[in-house]
């Protein structure tokens, strides 16, 4: 604080005593209405929408307030002085900002543009850091004045409400990433990795012999929600981190989901259970791919068949029944557009996404609980997977009647993500449950999750064989036409309440590689979530 000016919070309002700054002994601020108790409560009161003029000059003014570290100046200045002053007052003594120049641009409205260039310092290490953000002008509910709608983002467009700019030794060691073949990833290069790349670092950097550097960071203030590093003013001696990813691969994965802006896919090796990609868009967003808690849709008749298979209720070349509507408990089910293909084999009904011919078999499992144990038994889904970062290894929870159908086809109480859905793809590829793995377990000692049993080879056999003909002839067919080697594929599409689009799904794999992808509000499943993942394959 500058010229001797105190700040502190008395019964609930910002209390600014001040010697010296040439602005009055004290003013009392509300910090809800941006109002005065002294000089500017006698001022006439001015109304209307603030002027073009007003945004100028009060821009200007807390602007330059805040840059010149006036933090009690420049919180007077604002619509909430109690959240401004903390705030920006740590900008200097937090984040250890000694110089900036802050320029307004030209304003938008009531919205002003600003570009911040400052220094940042800490323990003698100096460096230039810039950035842009924007403010908005409004005018103050009980004394009429324009003032800055204060909002955490005006000091920087990534701080929220409970947040902190701080600069000094980072909280965790400092780590060189590298793929399976040694090159290094960096979120510059696969921006995707980026939250994943800073889990893996705080949770092995120690390990690996990483000693921490001298960063500036928002600290959110929560154990829940991960801070973001926003400068590196020194790197710290760096451990060396392998991870399971293929460079090729992620590249491919991260254009792939750039076309849509909710879009996720995960692509593991079925042999092994390594994952080699993974990406989400937006990147700086929810790792959706290993965290998400979706309806997986029809890529869930994978699990299905190979429930249905295991009992003998079908075969893949047996005639099954796909009639246009189908009922279980009182609740009816009906195919894309109403179609119905009659009495034909189980595998053109699975090609084809059929619902109903799924719908009919669930009456003779006699078990509306058997698709969840199917799925943990034999997929290895609900089992506390260990793949490096946290993930969420799926759920079919017990239900019955028609929400236990809904289930059968992927929609209801059913929740997946890509990771779980490329996982039950590669099960499917190589017959047996391989727990995805992001970081050798052998560097932390960690279990990986097993699964009861395997699909016998004669199921395993026939769910390839009808994920081939999805893949060549069914609906995954334009989707796959341009991935080679031996491929097999299932869609999806699930409803969500309230959405007019369904989400796309889309899970297949070629030679040794599987993936799975989901488009938000994307529609069918081959035509948003299809060629992303075909994109993914053909890296492989």
């Amino acid at each position: 604080m500058r010229s001797g000016a105190k700040v502190t919070i008395v019964g609930g309002v910002f209390l600014v005593v001040a010697s010296g700054v040439g602005y009055g002994g004290y003013n009392l601020w509300s910090g809800v209405t941006g109002g005065t108790s002294s000089k500017n409560a006698t001022e006439e009161r001015r109304t209307g929408p603030v002027t073009s003029e007003e945004v100028t000059e009060t821009a200007k003014e807390f602007l330059a307030a805040w840059a010149s570290g006036e933090s009690d100046r420049a919180a007077q200045l604002t619509s909430n002085p109690v959240e401004a002053g903390p705030a920006l007052l740590a900008y200097r003594e937090s984040a250890m900002i000694g110089k900036a120049d802050i320029v307004p641009g030209t304003p938008a409205g009531t919205t002003v543009p600003f570009a911040v260039r400052a220094t940042v310092s800490y323990e003698g290490h100096t460096k230039s850091w810039s950035y842009a953000s924007k403010l908005t002008v409004v005018r103050g509910l009980t004394t009429g004045r324009p003032l800055v709608d204060w909002q955490p983002t005006v000091v920087h467009p990534k701080l929220t409400k409970s947040a902190t700019l701080r600069t000094g030794e980072a909280k965790v060691a400092a780590i060189a990433l590298v793929d399976r073949d040694g090159v290094e990833l960096t979120e510059a290069k696969y921006p995707s990795l980026g939250p994943i790349l800073g889990e893996l670092r705080k949770r092995y950097g120690a390990r690996v012999g990483g000693k921490p550097g001298i960063e500036t960071w928002i600290d959110s203030g929560s154990e829940t929600v991960p801070d973001t590093t926003l400068l590196t003013l020194s790197t710290g001696a760096k451990g060396r981190l392998e991870t399971t990813i293929d460079t090729g691969v992620q590249a491919a994965a991260e254009q792939a989901v750039k076309r849509y802006g909710n879009a996720s896919v995960v692509a593991i090796q079925p042999s092994t259970g390594a994952i080699r990609a993974v990406a989400n868009s937006p990147a700086s967003g929810n790792n959706t791919a290993f965290v998400g808690r979706l309806a997986p849709g029809s890529t869930l008749k994978i699990v299905t068949a190979a429930l249905l298979l295991e009992k003998g209720l079908v075969t893949a070349d047996g005639l099954a029944e796909c009639p246009k509507t189908a009922m279980y408990f009182g609740r009816t089910f009906q195919n894309l557009d109403g179609f119905e293909l009659g009495t034909v084999p189980f595998k053109q009904s699975f090609a084809r996404s059929c619902n109903t011919a799924f719908i009919k078999k669930i009456d003779d499992v006699h078990d509306d609980a058997a698709l969840g144990k199917e799925a943990r038994e034999v997929f290895g889904i609900d089992l506390e997977w260990k793949t490096g970062i946290p993930s969420f290894d799926g759920k079919i929870p017990a239900e019955t009647g028609g929400e236990a159908a809904a289930q059968y086809i992927g929609q209801g109480t059913v929740q997946m993500n890509p990771l779980t859905v490329a996982s039950i793809t590669a099960t499917t590829k190589v017959g047996t449950f391989k727990q995805p793995y992001l970081v050798s377990p052998d560097l932390d000692d960690r279990p990986l999750a097993t699964a009861e049993r395997s699909l016998t080879s004669s199921v395993a056999q026939q769910l390839r064989d009808m994920m081939r003909r999805t893949a060549t002839s069914g609906t995954a067919a334009a989707a796959m036409a341009s991935v080679g080697g031996e491929k097999g594929a299932k869609t999806g599409s699930a409803e969500v309440d309230g959405q007019s689009d369904p989400n796309s799904w889309f899970a297949g794999f070629s030679d040794d590689l599987a993936a799975s992808a989901v488009v938000l509000a994307g529609g069918h499943g081959g035509d948003a979530a299809g060629p992303i993942v075909a994109q993914v394959l053909r890296a492989g």
